[in-house]
C-alpha cells in the first residue's frame, strides 16, 4: 500500500523558501553569498519605515550583485515583525538622543499615514523627529544585525551546500 503522505506535495515553507534557496545553491551561487543576501534582506526587511523596504531591497541587492529573489523572499518573510519593530526603534532613537519619550505607540501608526496623506509639510513637522529616531537606531543596529546573521548563517549554508551538492549514491547511506 501507498503512504499518502508520500506523494503528497511539499509544503508551503519548502516550496517558497527552502527549494529556492537550494536551487541558488545548485546554481552556482555561494553559501556565503547566501548568507551576505540573507542578512542583508533581514536588516533591509525592518527598515523603520512604511512602504520602502521592497524598493530599499531592491537597490542594495542590485548595487552589491545580490540575489534578488531571496533578498526579496526574506523581506516578505518579515512582514510580521516589521510593524511591532518600528516602535521599538522609535524608543531606541530616544534612548541614543536622550529625547524625552514621544510616547509613540503602535496605534499611532494609522495617526501617522492619516496625517502623511492630508498634510505631508505638516506631517514632517510633527513627527520628522520620531523619524529621525527610528532611522539612527535602525542605522547603528543594522550593521550589527548583518554581521551577527552573516557569521551564523555561513557555517549552516556551508554545510547544506555540501549535502546538496553531493552526488546521489554519496547523499544515501543505503545500497
Amino acid at each position: 500500500m501507498v503512504n499518502p503522505t508520500s506523494s503528497a506535495s511539499p509544503s508551503l515553507w519548502r516550496r517558497r523558501v527552502i527549494d529556492p534557496i537550494k536551487t541558488q545553491l545548485t546554481q552556482g551561487i555561494t553559501a556565503d553569498k547566501i548568507a551576505l543576501t540573507i542578512a542583508i534582506g533581514v536588516a533591509c526587511g525592518i527598515f523603520p519605515f512604511l512602504g520602502f523596504t521592497t524598493l530599499l531591497c531592491f537597490v542594495v541587492a542590485w548595487v552589491l550583485r545580490l540575489n534578488q529573489p531571496i533578498i526579496h523572499l526574506v523581506n516578505q518573510l518579515l512582514w510580521p515583525v516589521h510593524l511591532p519593530l518600528i516602535p521599538l526603534f522609535v524608543r531606541a532613537g530616544e534612548l541614543i538622543y536622550g529625547a524625552q519619550p514621544m510616547g509613540f505607540k503602535p496605534h499611532m501608526l494609522h495617526q501617522l499615514v492619516e496625517d502623511l496623506r492630508h498634510d505631508p509639510i505638516d506631517f514632517i513637522d510633527r513627527f520628522g523627529r520620531i523619524g529621525l529616531y527610528a532611522l539612527t537606531a535602525w542605522a547603528i543596529s543594522a550593521p550589527i544585525l548583518i554581521a551577527v546573521l552573516y557569521v551564523l548563517l555561513r557555517p549552516f549554508l556551508r554545510t547544506v551546500t555540501a549535502v546538496v551538492k553531493q552526488p546521489p549514491s554519496v547523499k544515501t547511506s543505503e545500497t
